[in-house]
């Protein structure tokens, strides 16, 4: 691809070397004075190149359990469905008016698939973006349609691959909430927003396929497991129904862990039609003095 990538641009996201025991600050390889490798590396000389469409890989050996880690394609292009079905869209726009920050301000999303929250806030707000995924399919699918954010593969759950007290905002909306290292890689000032699946999310498809449809309460846990590092600051929430036919029942199973589940997924091939709830409740806290 000929147009250059956010990890080709003149100011960088604050990424560090994930090489364990390093940690230092990632930069542009230079190649001569005014020309660049297309690679990044620390001061101690470990480097990563970028792929063909801008991204670039640090996931360390250990830091995956398959070579193949995270979401497949066949989940990325189920997720891509449904964006485009707009069953992601009052979510979205939700994120979109939480996630304000400055003009230039750092900013990360963990665990962003393939990206459409992260490419509508930079939209709105010119954050310095950062994404970061497991899944190298997802990670490669939104480097091609978005270049003006910091695409990378890393595991959220092991160190973030992000310098000290270094972003203003953290996003986690289906990724992991590693707590200790959102209080690390964000300034003073700083929030993170989190999105937690709300009581009735799903409820529909779960009262079919495992016939019973109980709200799950989710948030206390979630504000439990982040009290020794976060407040809760804020709390909000985004919900729609969509109408889904067999093909859009088929992507929300791919795009759910209840998609892995034969079981499941051949009751769901039965259904010719639902309309499903989504909805979440969106938390912004507040590292904890």
């Amino acid at each position: 691809m000929s147009e250059a990538g956010a990890l080709e641009g003149s100011r960088l996201a604050p990424l560090a070397c994930g090489v364990r025991g390093c940690g230092l600050a990632l930069a542009r390889v230079a190649r001569e004075p005014g020309t660049f490798e297309r690679r990044l590396g620390c001061a101690q000389g470990h480097s990563f190149d970028l792929a063909r469409s801008g991204y670039c890989n640090l996931l360390q050996p250990n830091d995956r359990r398959s070579l193949d880690a995270g979401d497949s394609a066949e989940q990325v292009a189920a997720r891509t469905r449904l964006h485009a079905r707009g069953a992601d869209a009052e979510l979205v726009r939700a994120l979109v008016d939480l996630a304000r920050v400055e003009r230039g301000a750092p900013i990360l999303e963990v665990g962003c698939g393939p990206g459409f929250a992260l490419e509508a806030i930079a939209r709105e707000h010119a954050p310095l973006a950062l994404g970061l995924d497991l899944s190298a399919h997802a990670i490669d699918a939104a480097a091609r349609r978005v270049r003006d954010v910091a695409w990378v593969v890393a595991n959220a759950d092991r160190r973030l691959p992000v310098l000290d007290r270094s972003l203003e905002l953290v996003l986690s909306v289906t990724g992991p909430k590693n707590w200790p290292e959102f209080r690390r890689v964000l300034a003073p000032g700083g929030r993170a927003i989190v999105a937690v699946p709300a009581a009735d999310d799903l409820i529909e498809l779960r009262e079919s396929l495992l016939g019973e449809g109980r709200p799950t309460e989710r948030v206390e846990a979630t504000l439990a497991a982040a009290g020794a590092d976060f407040e809760l600051v804020q709390r909000s929430s985004a919900r729609t129904r969509v109408d889904l036919d067999r093909a859009g029942l088929a992507d929300l199973l791919l795009a759910t862990y209840r998609g892995a589940r034969r079981r499941e997924a051949e009751r769901a091939d039965a259904l010719e039609s639902l309309t499903v709830t989504l909805a979440v409740d969106l938390l912004v806290l507040a590292p904890r003095r």
